[in-house]
Order: C-alpha cells, then sequence, then structure tokens
C-alpha cells in the first residue's frame, strides 16, 4: 500500500499536468492570435524578421488553424 499510493499520485500529476499545460499553449496561442507585438517578439525569438504582409499572413494562418482539445475529437461509434 505504500507503494501503490505514490504511484497514483504521479500519474494523476501527470495527467493534471498535461491538461493544465494544453490549456495554457492553447491561451497563448489565442491571445498571440490577436496581437501582433507578440507575434513579431515570437519571430524574433525563432530568428525571423516578418514584414507587414508577412505578419498578416502569419497571423490569418494561426486563425484558421485550430488545436485540437485532447479527448474531443473522439468518434461516435
Amino acid at each position: 500500500m505504500s507503494v501503490v499510493i505514490p504511484i497514483i499520485t504521479l500519474i494523476v500529476g501527470l495527467v493534471g499536468g498535461f491538461f493544465i499545460g494544453a490549456f495554457y499553449l492553447r491561451k497563448q496561442l489565442e491571445k498571440m492570435q490577436n496581437d501582433p507585438q507578440m507575434l513579431q517578439k515570437m519571430a524574433k525569438q525563432m530568428g525571423y524578421n516578418l514584414n507587414s504582409k508577412q505578419m498578416q499572413r502569419a497571423q490569418q494562418m494561426m486563425k484558421n488553424q485550430k488545436m485540437p482539445v485532447p479527448g474531443q475529437n473522439r468518434k461516435k461509434k
């Protein structure tokens, strides 16, 4: 019993951390779609310098591309 509880706690922590991380990442990407300065900052950190046309194209691509929510896109039988 003293071995089972830490293992269960670890599994629950990992699952919870995954969902919290996915939620946080999704919110950050949504903010980035609406904030061109944030998108420009990310591009500069990756070594790209975007002009206004490229910035508009990147924002449009992010708006068109929806991140899937884990467990939502299951097919019903």
